[in-house]
């Protein structure tokens, strides 16, 4: 499959080197009407033989190997992946009524919930696999799988979109401990590194003690606070902001990393340390695709811009008449001012 484009880029090139071989020669015939009495081309004149040799065949071979690749549907119909080989993404979501609460984003004004979505968007955008299967735990007044070992995007940005889960819980205070032992509990017969933990809260008093371990399988835990850190709003008796301090004390018992996503999306870098998600596909190295891809474009756009080119700078030497200044006659200027 392979040889073909190489074949028929072989073949390119022979014949355009051929071609301008030929059409030196007779160039060099009318060098003085072409470039003038010396003779000689500019030096983009030198090159364009070159140059338009090396473009055709590039994209002789481009065009050769993106029609024997076999097609590409991206984010069609996924392939079935053996348990053993899947990566896994297991996040707890908080859905306590102060998430509800509109102090989140930029503008102060989003909900919390709003804010999750947002930043657990943005991380989506860039985990993205084939291979990631995406498990939802809910956790208000204790915890409840939503969606286990999903791959489809749209259930999980439908789950994100303000569903207000809380309902399914009894009232009462917010238990994250209750989530972590859920997520230790789904998580524990999963392959040993496989999994990345993300806690998204606005945070929750955390007994001193209590903490579960987490299993072998779970590689990396990321703990994401939303809401207004300094102010809060009074909801259910209490005063309620995202308990930094709190968040940080979960992620550092758990050894994982807190990130304030109240204004700042997850950074790339901190995605890219988190075990699992840091097998993503997108520092695999170019295929043959974006290669041919590649030499197609370049090539067509060095044949395109190469007549342009040689138009302007193809020679140093610039025939007809020179354009001067006119000057009035010193009768016509006095008979204009009169």
């Amino acid at each position: 499959m392979v040889k073909l484009p190489i074949l028929l880029a072989l073949a390119a090139l022979i014949l355009a080197t051929g071609a301008e071989w030929l059409h030196t020669g007779r160039i060099r015939r009318v060098g003085p009407l072409a470039f003038g009495p010396g003779k000689k081309p500019g030096l983009p004149g030198k090159l364009a033989p070159f140059l338009r040799v090396a473009a055709l065949t590039a994209m002789v071979w481009g065009l050769a190997m993106l029609l024997v690749l076999p097609p590409v549907a991206h984010r069609g119909v996924p392939k079935e992946i053996d348990p053993a080989h899947r990566e896994h993404l297991l996040i707890l979501l908080d859905v306590s009524p102060s998430m509800r609460i509109q102090d989140s984003g930029k503008s102060g004004k989003e909900s919390r919930t709003h804010r999750a979505r947002e930043v657990m968007d943005s991380v989506f955008a860039r985990i993205a696999s084939d291979r990631l299967f995406t498990t939802v735990i809910a956790v208000y007044n204790g915890a409840k799988p939503v969606v286990e070992q999903t791959r489809d995007m749209e259930v999980l940005h439908n789950l994100m979109n303000d569903l207000p889960m809380h309902y399914a819980f009894p009232s009462g205070q917010t238990k994250l401990l209750d989530g972590l032992e859920e997520a230790a509990r789904i998580a524990k017969p999963w392959p040993r590194g496989s999994t990345t933990l993300m806690v998204v809260s606005d945070g929750d008093s955390v007994p001193p003690t209590g903490m579960p371990t987490m299993p072998p399988s779970i590689r990396g835990v990321l703990v994401i606070g939303v809401g207004d850190p300094g102010t809060g709003t009074f909801i259910n008796g209490h005063n309620s902001r995202q308990d930094s301090s709190t968040l940080r004390q979960i992620a550092t018992r758990i050894g994982g990393v807190y990130h304030d996503a109240n204004l700042k999306f997850v950074p790339t870098d901190t995605l890219s340390k988190l075990g699992s998600l840091a097998s993503d596909d997108s520092n695999r190295p170019a295929s043959y695709r974006e290669l041919a891809i590649t030499a197609t474009v370049l090539g067509t756009l060095v044949l395109s811009l190469l007549p342009i080119l040689l138009h302007f700078a193809g020679s140093a030497w610039n025939p007809g008449p020179k354009t001067r200044d006119f000057h009035f006659p010193a009768a016509s200027r006095n008979f204009m001012t009169d």
